[in-house]
């Protein structure tokens, strides 16, 4: 599946054969934001006319955007595991949040 970006938001794409059009639908929000395009170019400027248009409908409301990531979730794991994981972190003077974040970074490379 194809994605595009934009000022920070992300969306699937999707082409519809029968159609002939692309749909994009923005992931990863409650709130619901599509668009669609019969070529590349229509489909990016619909993409960013589409995200624009919310932005400014937050801020007519006088309502807080939503943005796609927090920079913040919640991990539940066995009290031993979290024990440890709390003991590594102490003994590299990091705070826990710090040690984990610099092991998922590590997971990625």
């Amino acid at each position: 599946m194809n994605t595009m970006h934009y000022k920070g938001y992300e969306a699937v794409i999707e082409f519809d054969e029968d159609a002939e059009i692309f749909h994009g639908d923005v992931i990863n929000l409650r709130d619901v934001i599509t668009f669609q395009g019969t070529s590349a170019q229509e489909l990016k400027t619909a993409f960013a006319e589409s995200v624009d248009d919310y932005l400014a409908f937050c801020a007519e409301r006088g309502e807080e955007r939503e943005k796609p990531y927090s920079g913040q979730f919640v991990i539940r794991t066995e009290p031993a595991l979290h024990r440890a994981l709390s003991t590594v972190a102490r003994k590299e003077g990091v705070s826990l949040n710090k040690w984990v974040t610099r092991a998922l970074e590590r997971a990625l490379d």
